[in-house]
């Protein structure tokens, strides 16, 4: 443990990033002779390979992505510190996923890194939250509206158990997700009067 908040921060964002970057999607893809890049909406996730892959294609894209958020967050809980090295490391890889080195900074929207991340920082509110994605799955009959509310209820949910400081650090977190949202919907929209 190293313990002091300096190194710990930049050693876990360093590594949160790099491993972040790991652009499993288009690894995935790849192997099967595309680039999940120029297929599909085109976004480099677990939700555009499900769609042009194939679900069973697709779930090495699921749990790699969620492993990458787990692994930088927990880097950060392990190295030491203060709680908030652990966001940092959510936080960094979140970055390398949207903007990753390995892949040209051609990346997706970290949703479900932000997952994984979350699985480790505030295991109690992703379990519940876990669990009305089920929920709402099953009586809806659509995984993707499950998915979303857990996701973005997940701050609610959260500030049931824990301080008002790691809510708004996952807010921020969130924030990326956002962002990378918005990117998304402002290219569409260029490329609809581009070819439209």
């Amino acid at each position: 443990m190293i313990g002091s908040p300096g190194p710990a921060t930049v050693l876990t964002a360093v590594c949160g990033y790099l491993i972040g970057s790991i652009p499993v999607a288009v690894l995935v893809s790849r192997a099967r002779g595309v680039d999940i890049r120029a297929i599909g909406d085109r976004n480099p996730g677990y939700w555009n390979a499900k769609e042009s892959l194939g679900r069973r294609a697709a779930l090495p894209v699921f749990v790699g992505d969620v492993a990458k958020g787990s692994a930088a967050a927990a880097i950060g809980v392990i190295v030491g510190g203060p709680w908030w090295v652990g966001y940092v490391g959510g936080a960094t890889a979140m970055i390398g996923h949207a903007w990753p080195v390995f892949a040209g900074f051609r990346g997706g929207r970290s949703v479900l890194t932000f997952v994984g991340a979350m699985i480790v920082l505030a295991p109690v509110p992703a379990a519940i939250a876990a669990a009305v994605c089920i929920v709402v799955s099953a009586v809806s009959r659509r995984f993707a509206l499950g998915a979303r509310v857990a996701v973005f209820g997940f701050p609610l949910i959260q500030a049931w158990f824990e301080p008002r400081a790691r809510v708004a650090a996952t807010g921020a977190l969130m924030a990326i997700i956002g962002l990378r949202f918005a990117m998304a919907a402002r290219h569409a929209r260029r490329a609809r009067r581009q070819f439209g």
